[in-house]
């Protein structure tokens, strides 16, 4: 997997394991092995930036995805032969904002930021928790996803 990571924030944070996290996804989820993907860290303000920007929302939240491709759950993007691989979009992830949660929650950082690694990367693949009925399907899939590397949904 092509897993564009950047850390553009001032939270410490393990980098090895959200990227494994993110190729486990990927790989479970079916993408080629060329399949492409960003996932950046960023900060509290640049967060509430892009929700006012383009989910209408004031404030920031905790993680954002932009696919490009048109994605179903349980299908994903193929790559037509001989053509590029597939890009699947960006996530954006505020930790401050995910460590503001956990803490709300009573649960660990490491798990709720898991959480928002697997649950961005789904909403890519068109994965989404507007019905009750898909929000069910979704935390399925996540706690599926997050126990192969050895973590919790919270």
């Amino acid at each position: 997997m092509n897993i564009l990571f950047a850390d553009e924030q001032d939270e410490p944070i393990v980098t090895e394991e959200l990227l494994q996290l993110a190729e486990t996804v990927l790989e479970a989820e079916g993408l080629d092995p060329e399949t492409g993907v960003s996932l950046v860290l960023i900060g509290e303000d640049e967060m509430t930036e892009l929700n006012r920007q383009h989910m209408g929302k004031t404030g920031p939240t905790d993680v954002l995805s932009f696919p490009i491709e048109d994605a179903t759950p349980g299908t994903p993007p193929t790559r037509s032969p001989g053509g590029p691989p597939i890009e699947l979009g960006d996530v954006f992830i505020a930790p401050a904002v995910v460590h503001r949660n956990a803490d709300q929650r009573g649960v660990p950082f490491e798990d709720e930021l898991a959480l928002m690694v697997v649950h961005g990367l789904l909403h890519l693949l068109g994965w989404d928790h507007e019905a009750d009925e898909d929000a069910l399907r979704m935390e399925s899939r996540e706690r599926d996803l997050l126990a192969r590397v050895g973590r919790v949904r919270p």
